[in-house]
């Protein structure tokens, strides 16, 4: 559903300058979890292949 053209001038005459900071505060806060997620699921991919040259690197059992 999209937003009316007047949508923020309504808003800031009606409650205040202070409405769009707090909407531009979350959006910001968004972005920033966004990127703390990104680089936490990169992490966790470099993390898994680190862990997977070591087992294939470790020596293994025989069993005779």
């Amino acid at each position: 559903m999209p937003i009316p053209d007047d949508f923020w001038i309504s808003l800031a005459t009606e409650h205040g300058p202070w409405v769009l900071l707090v909407f531009y505060l979350l959006f910001r806060d968004h972005q920033k979890d966004d990127a703390t997620r990104s680089i936490l699921n990169r992490n966790t991919e470099i993390i898994v292949e680190i862990t997977t040259l070591i087992r294939e690197r470790l020596p293994r059992d025989r069993v005779s």
